[in-house]
């Protein structure tokens, strides 16, 4: 800055009325006119110096700290740029020029725009972190079983699209993980519905014992939980279910079998069998696909097992009517077939055994369908010497009518229908004639009989051929 002192003269009208020189001229002026000594013209010109050296210095600091704020926010936006394409995981950007040319204010300006996209940017990559994060947590929530409410922390150094489609990519897997486990869920829902009906449960009462989200009304708000520990109850409760079914299938199969014995021993009549024929039917598969709605209820079980329990103890009254049935039927059999009866001392002892009430029925019944078994075998195997017993029989008969025709021949030849006793006569010789052979195939074939099953003959208790050696007695 020049010096306030004067050398010379400048006319006035010469220099700017708002000038410092003007000024000083005309300060000069006035000390002239008053008189002003020089030593005080020279402090006062030195004083005005230095107020115009600190004006200027202020001036020029306020101007260098501006220049350095515009170089600051350069570098700052400059590193700010930078972030953002490390974060972003790009290399440039094109709204980024490449070389930074003229004032620093025109340098600042020709980034803002380009600082300001990328930022833009950056917010909307971040938005898209959030979400995928957001639903990642949310269902992962519902994995684990626990509440959702944790706050979703995003790295914002790594915001690059390789990151982002690391995230969706676990969305994905994550996404595909609840779709099986729904799965899964639905899986066990619908065999716990399908037991539950078939056993006359409540499958909403079930579910709601495992978790309340399982049921079908629950609140859409509500969060499903779909962790391995529902999982691990949904199976435990499914295994509960198909154990309890198949237990209860057991023992109605087992009521069916004893209620289809009883039947057949009552000789229970179609009317009273109606009401239990589907039980029959259910009783007799393993698998659930036969089995109804309220097949396999507690009351359904209860109703049968009363049925067979009075069948039961209806038996039991009858029993001894049943064997006095079935042992007339063997007396039958012998009577017609004229064998002895066989099996009596096991029968009287039978007859004991009911009587005193120890017994199981199902044996002694089955004992004695066996004692009628071999009974009506033997009667077969008799039947052809039974046959010609008859024959022989009715042969004797017409011999012993011959015998009486040839004593008293008169009578007969006078009396009325002489004709019909003459061709009787006639017929009755051609029988008696025949009686020999007869007799000697009955011998033979009786013969046969016996050597074939060691044991006599007999007929009407008595021995029906007589033999010097008996055969061993293993029962008649």
């Amino acid at each position: 800055m020049g010096s306030l002192r004067m050398t010379g003269k400048a006319p006035c009208a010469a220099l700017p009325e708002s000038s410092c020189a003007y000024l000083l001229q005309e300060l000069k002026m006035i000390w002239d006119e008053v008189g002003q000594e020089e030593n005080e013209r020279e402090r006062i010109l030195e004083e005005l110096e230095q107020e115009c050296q600190e004006v200027y210095r202020r001036k020029v600091n306020s101007a260098n700290m501006s220049r350095i704020q515009l170089h600051q926010a350069l570098a700052e936006s400059e590193a700010e740029f930078t972030n953002l394409l490390l974060s972003l995981g790009e290399r440039s950007s094109p709204g980024r020029p490449e070389k930074m040319t003229g004032t620093l204010k025109e340098q600042l300006n020709s980034i803002t725009p380009a600082l300001q996209e990328m930022q833009m940017r950056k917010d909307a990559r971040l938005k898209q972190f959030i979400e995928v994060q957001t639903e990642i947590q949310r269902i992962a929530s519902e994995i684990a079983g626990r509440p959702e409410n944790e706050a979703i922390t995003v790295n914002q150094e790594d915001l690059s699209v390789k990151k982002l489609e690391e995230h969706q990519s676990e969305l994905q897997r994550i996404k595909r993980e609840k779709s099986d486990r729904l799965c899964k869920v639905e899986e066990y829902k619908v065999l716990i519905h399908n037991y539950a009906k078939i056993m006359g449960m409540d499958p909403s009462k079930i579910l709601s014992n495992v978790h309340t989200s399982l049921l079908d009304e629950a609140n859409d708000q509500q969060t499903k939980n779909i962790s391995d520990d529902i999982l691990n109850k949904l199976n435990t409760m499914v295994q509960q279910l198909k154990e309890e079914k198949n237990q209860r299938m057991d023992k109605l199969h087992s009521l069916g079998k004893s209620l289809t014995k009883l039947w057949n021993i009552l000789d229970t009549t179609l009317e009273e069998r109606r009401p239990y024929g589907e039980i029959k039917i259910y009783s007799m598969t393993s698998g659930s696909s036969m089995l109804g709605p309220g097949s396999l209820t507690l009351e359904t079980i209860k109703q049968i097992e009363s049925e067979v329990q009075r069948l039961d103890h209806l038996k039991e009254s009858k029993m001894k009517e049943l064997f006095m049935i079935k042992q007339t039927e063997i007396k039958e059999i012998c009577k017609k077939s004229h064998m002895d009866m066989p099996y009596q001392t096991e029968m009287h002892k039978i007859m004991d055994v009911i009587m005193s009430g120890d017994v199981d029925h199902d044996d002694l019944l089955k004992t004695m369908d066996e004692y009628i078994y071999k009974v009506k075998e033997e009667a077969t195997s008799r039947k052809e010497i039974m046959d010609k017993v008859e024959k022989w029989m009715a042969s004797c008969d017409e011999e012993r009518w011959l015998e009486e025709y040839s004593r008293d021949e008169r009578r007969y030849s006078i009396s009325r229908g002489a004709h019909k006793h003459l061709k009787r006569a006639e017929r009755a010789r051609i029988i008696v004639n025949k009686i020999p052979g007869l007799v000697e195939l009955l011998m033979a074939k009786t013969q046969i009989w016996e050597e074939e099953r060691e044991k006599v003959f007999y007929y009407d208790e008595g021995c029906f051929l007589k033999k010097k050696e008996p055969f061993p007695e293993s029962g008649k």
